[in-house]
């Protein structure tokens, strides 16, 4: 039950984190933005691994969740008197907990319809979600500047030294990126955590057999609405540091595919797995610099014109494809991966 029980992990554990903060000193500014990205990503695929994962409650609307902690946390920071709500509190410490406590807050809201419907049916409740919230926030002017338009995202100010611009840790994108590694540093022990304790247990009872669990005395409202506000919360976290990085926000980009990329980093990288959910995130995101230049590789002749195919389309293709490949040859995912080859190596020269 140790968090790291053996030696080798506690090195390679201690090794790669040593990488991961020496990586700041040694990548180009873009690499570090586009790995800062996928470290938020982290931690909304680490929440979604929570309910999905641990609790075995699949939910579909995670990019909900991610909207509401993206638009509270810049309601928060921006500037109040401006053409959209702002309040004026750029303190990254303030509006971070704060959007996860609101998004978990609608998590904690939703949470109900899971102890009534489960499978397909909570799937279906929690995709509409999606489209709820798209309706609300491109027709909410105030609050998020609107479709085509949007707003300026939070600003990431710690006491009083902005992380969005030249500081003492180096450059923009260095300081950023060093804040988004600690943070999901937090977030994957909390997770870690929470998965060795009482809650996660209970978690992983209610997965395998609710009914069981039920009868065991594990109350499943009272761990099925914990699943989902840790999961919101955690979602909200994400949206409000993911859109801090990219420096704006705008209502189009919570749509279903945003909801298909977190489902595809947990299945590929492994469900029920702290180090799995990161391992899909950075996979994922590491993919789409790829996966936004194959439109120009792949021309398609549509009457007397030539065309390329829109990048949103092929990226979900790709998601799809990616899900169904894993699922079928290594439902484990990259974890699983990982398993087979520590294990291979640990027995070798007797692997057989």
């Amino acid at each position: 039950m140790a968090l790291l029980d053996t030696r080798a992990k506690k090195v390679w554990t201690l090794l790669l984190v040593l990488l991961a903060f020496a990586l700041s000193v040694v990548l180009v500014d873009r690499s570090l933005e586009v790995l800062a990205g996928a470290y938020v990503f982290a931690i909304g695929a680490i929440g979604l691994n929570i309910v999905t994962g641990y609790a075995g409650q699949v939910s579909l609307g995670h990019a909900f969740f991610v909207a509401i902690g993206a638009y509270t946390a810049a309601a928060l920071s921006g500037a109040p008197g401006g053409k959209v709500l702002g309040f004026g509190i750029a303190e990254v410490w303030i509006w971070l907990p704060v959007s996860g406590l609101v998004a978990a807050f609608f998590g904690v809201l939703v949470a109900p319809l899971a102890t009534r419907l489960r499978g397909l049916y909570l799937a279906v409740v929690t995709l509409g979600l999606v489209f709820l919230g798209e309706h609300i926030f491109k027709e909410w002017d105030q609050l998020t500047g609107g479709p085509g338009v949007g707003r300026p995202a939070a600003i990431p100010q710690l006491f009083g030294v902005r992380l969005d611009a030249d500081g003492l840790l180096g450059t923009r994108e260095q300081q950023l990126y060093l804040l988004m590694l600690v943070l999901l540093i937090v977030f994957a022990l909390a997770a870690r955590n929470l998965a060795r304790s009482r809650v996660g247990r209970a978690f992983s009872a209610i997965r395998d057999r609710d009914i069981a669990a039920e009868v065991m005395g594990v109350g499943l409202t009272r761990y099925k609405v914990l699943a989902f506000g840790i999961s919101s919360f955690y979602a909200g976290c994400a949206g409000a540091l993911l859109y801090s990085v990219a420096g704006y926000v705008e209502p189009g980009s919570f749509s279903l595919l945003m909801s298909v990329q977190f489902i595809a980093m947990v299945l590929i990288g492994g469900v029920a797995t702290v180090s799995g959910a990161i391992a899909g995130a950075l996979f994922i995101s590491l993919l789409q610099p790829l996966t936004r230049s194959l439109p120009a590789l792949l021309p398609f002749i549509n009457g007397d014109t030539t065309q390329t195919p829109n990048v949103f389309q092929v990226e979900t293709v790709l998601y799809g494809l990616l899900i169904v490949l894993f699922l079928i040859f290594e439902p484990r995912g990259l974890f699983g991966i990982w398993i087979r080859v520590r294990n291979y190596w640990k027995s070798w020269p007797f692997s057989y």
